[in-house]
């Protein structure tokens, strides 16, 4: 991302609408699936720190952070958020089975090799250990943070699914969420693209008002998509298994999932 990008994140990450719901989310899910507090957890693309924070506030002690910015590094280390590494998610600096979790949420649109980003993920997880995916959904919504946040593509649900299969990674749920806001973001992606603001980041159109009705909007939304699965949305979830040698060679235990 631009280095204002970071700056903007780094301001509002702990209280803007998108952001809180979005940690909300994430940590429900972690509590379902995820392992025990000391199991080793890795976050790939901290950013300034969301994950990271969520994995705090919830008693995770085993917990590395990786990132490609010194600046979104920086971010972490000045918030107490715990160690963050610098390397690249195509070739992921740490040995075979080494980790429980994997939160890789709002990055693999940001490589070129998505598929190869995927394998790397797939090695370093522990057999029976998972992955929660997410990236912005549609291209048709594609605007303004996807320009500030250098994405490679937005995705479309079966494209997704399809690479995560192709990466030997078996998806235990998948959705779209942020769909009851789907309309206004695309609505006002297309505005954006004609007035062409001065803004480092979508995420300053905000005010106090919005931020507690988008909150509000948003919280029923993740609450209900897992359930609904509606057909679109401005983003897509996915948590994925590595599956152990036992299930591989008995299919009956994969019947059963």
């Amino acid at each position: 991302m631009k280095s204002e990008t970071y700056d903007v994140e780094a301001e509002i990450e702990e209280s803007h609408w998108w952001f809180v719901v979005r940690r909300e989310l994430f940590g429900r899910l972690l509590k379902e699936f995820g392992p025990a507090r000391s199991e080793p957890v890795l976050d790939i693309g901290t950013g300034t720190g969301a994950n990271l924070r969520m994995l705090q506030v919830q008693g995770h002690n085993n917990v590395v952070g990786l990132d490609m910015s010194d600046a979104a590094i920086g971010y972490c280390a000045s918030k107490g958020l715990g160690t963050v590494k610098k390397g690249d998610i195509c070739d992921l600096p740490f040995p075979n089975s080494a980790f429980s979790f994997v939160f890789a949420t709002d990055v693999i649109e940001h490589v070129d090799e998505d598929e190869k980003a995927l394998r790397e993920i797939r090695r370093v997880l522990t057999p029976g250990g998972k992955v929660l995916i997410s990236v912005p959904a549609f291209p048709s919504i594609w605007g303004l943070q996807d320009e500030v946040s250098h994405h490679k593509r937005r995705y479309r649900m079966q494209l997704l699914v399809d690479r995560i299969k192709g990466a030997d990674l078996v998806p235990i749920t998948a959705f779209h969420f942020n769909f009851l806001l789907f309309a206004p973001i695309w609505l006002a992606r297309q505005l954006f693209k004609i007035t062409k603001p001065q803004i480092r980041s979508e995420a300053e159109v905000n005010s106090p008002l919005l931020n507690k009705l988008f909150m509000h909007i948003f919280r029923l939304d993740v609450g209900v998509a897992r359930w609904l699965k509606p057909p679109f949305g401005v983003s897509i979830l996915v948590v994925a298994e590595r599956l152990r040698a036992s299930d591989v060679t008995n299919p009956t235990s994969l019947e059963a999932r």
